[in-house]
């Protein structure tokens, strides 16, 4: 038991935080652009959450920082024909 115990003090869990970023998407000029946007969006694996404003031209995504990043957010929308840009 107390083996355990002190692999528990030297092995810490990495713990993932929760980042919400909003993406200017401007290429979306049609109502079923969202639509293609959301699901490229959904692909990327560690992204929790999606909502696309099409009159806003945004995206806001709620993603796991450990399992995924802006960059990979912003080439998903890329690859899908909508480049995206990490508004401030």
């Amino acid at each position: 038991m107390w083996v355990c115990l002190l692999l528990a003090a030297f092995v810490s869990p990495v713990w993932a935080a929760s980042q919400t970023v909003t993406l200017s998407v401007p290429g979306m000029t049609c109502a079923a652009c969202p639509i293609t946007v959301k699901h490229a969006l959904s692909r990327v694996e560690g992204v929790s959450a999606i909502k696309v404003n099409f009159d806003e031209r945004e995206a806001i995504v709620t993603f796991d920082d450990v399992t995924t990043n802006v960059q990979a957010l912003t080439q998903a929308t890329e690859n899908a024909g909508y480049p995206s840009s990490a508004k401030k």
